[in-house]
């Protein structure tokens, strides 16, 4: 027998693959409400937060209904596009679990804004306030300012003058583009929590600005944070009956 390719699969996307058999055996007919995520943890020995991807991922396919203040409903077959999206995710690299990505920028990134606090040049310092201040603009014009966000994280990176660690920072946003992190993204990002991004983006550029790395370390590791905890509060604000 010949040999077959072998598949690295995220865990997120083990949890998926389960869930989306047991509806299509029909253990989880469509309009049921699927078990509260805390009960799908137990059940599968995982943490909430890979389940939390896992419906998500879900959701971006087709498969469940994400319904606010009532649970997560599987939908009719008609709607499904079975695994596409997850799969092209996997084919462009952006197959992350979004929550692991923010748990690992938290500590990649806090050490990023530290050395570039140390080494970065005036040009790189404006750049990073030229981001911002696109941010600000943006949110005053009632648009997403992710663009912005992304550059001002980059800035950081590329001033931190270590290229693997800035490549390390532009895969985390590749991953950023991924349709599950784009999905979860839609339940958190308001006016409001740009809002709050942006007050927490000016405390790192202060830092920087002030060759303060243990400030500038801090102050990434707090906006890194608060944003992990946007993302999980609001999805349980989505998800609660």
């Amino acid at each position: 027998m010949p040999l077959q390719t072998v598949e690295t699969s995220r865990l997120y996307r083990q949890i998926a693959e389960q869930l989306r058999g047991l509806i299509a055996g029909g253990e989880f007919v469509a309009g049921t409400r699927l078990p509260a995520e805390r009960d799908l943890a137990r059940q599968l020995g995982v943490s909430r937060p890979s389940v939390r991807e896992a419906l998500i991922a879900l959701e971006v396919e087709g498969w469940v209904e994400v319904r606010i203040g009532s649970g997560i409903y599987v939908q009719e077959a008609r709607r499904r596009s079975g695994a596409i999206a997850t799969r092209q995710a996997a084919a462009s690299g952006a197959d992350w679990g979004p929550l692991q990505v923010m748990q690992a920028r938290e500590l990649v990134e806090a050490e990023v804004a530290a050395l570039a606090a140390r080494h970065a040049r005036k040009p790189q310092v404006a750049e990073m306030a030229a981001a911002l201040e696109r941010m600000r603009e943006d949110v005053a014009a009632n648009v997403e300012p992710r663009e912005g966000d992304e550059a001002f994280h980059n800035a950081i990176a590329q001033a931190c003058g270590n290229e693997v660690l800035a490549d390390t920072v532009r895969s985390f946003w590749s991953a950023r583009h991924g349709p599950v992190f784009e999905r979860l993204g839609d339940y958190f990002e308001t006016p409001a929590s740009w809002t709050a991004a942006i007050g927490e983006h000016a405390a790192v550029l202060e830092a920087i600005r002030g060759r303060d790395a243990e400030g500038a370390r801090r102050a990434m590791q707090q906006h890194l944070k608060k944003a992990t905890g946007r993302y999980s509060a609001s999805w349980k604000r989505a998800n609660t009956p």
